[in-house]
C-alpha cells in the first residue's frame, strides 16, 4: 500500500472549522480539537433556535391578538372560535398584523365574529 500524504486536505479542513470558530473565547477559537466541538455544539444550538423562533413568533401574534380582541370586548378562545364557525381563514399572523397597524379593520372582524357566533348559538 502506498503512504497517503493528506496534502491541502487536512489543511483545508482545520481551517474551514476554525475559521467557523472565529471569535470563541480561548483555544475554543484556536485549537482544532476544542474548536471542532464547539462549531458543532454551536451548530446544534443554532438549529434548534431556528425551530424555537417559530414557536416564539407565534405565541407573539397570540399575545397581540388577545390584547386587541380583549380591547374590543372579546376574549382569543371566542375570536377564534368565532373564525372557524364563520369559515373566516385569516392565520394568527395576519390577524396580529391587522390587530397592530388598523384597529378599525380589527374591530370590523371581531363584529363578523360576534355574528357568526350568535348564528351558531341559535342554531
Amino acid at each position: 500500500m502506498p503512504r497517503v500524504k493528506r496534502g491541502p486536505k487536512r489543511k483545508n479542513r482545520r481551517v474551514k472549522i476554525l475559521k467557523l470558530a472565529k471569535g470563541y473565547y480561548g483555544m475554543k477559537s484556536r485549537g482544532h480539537r476544542v474548536a471542532k466541538e464547539q462549531v458543532q455544539r454551536g451548530l446544534n444550538f443554532a438549529f434548534a433556535g431556528r425551530k424555537d423562533r417559530k414557536g416564539d413568533f407565534r405565541t407573539l401574534w397570540i399575545a397581540r391578538i388577545n390584547a386587541a380582541a380583549r380591547m374590543n370586548g372579546i376574549s382569543y378562545s371566542q375570536l377564534i372560535a368565532g373564525l372557524k364557525a364563520t369559515g373566516n381563514e385569516i392565520d394568527r399572523k395576519i390577524l396580529a398584523d391587522i390587530a397592530v397597524r388598523d384597529a378599525a379593520s380589527f374591530t370590523a372582524i371581531v363584529e363578523s365574529v360576534r355574528k357568526g357566533l350568535e348564528k351558531q348559538k341559535t342554531a
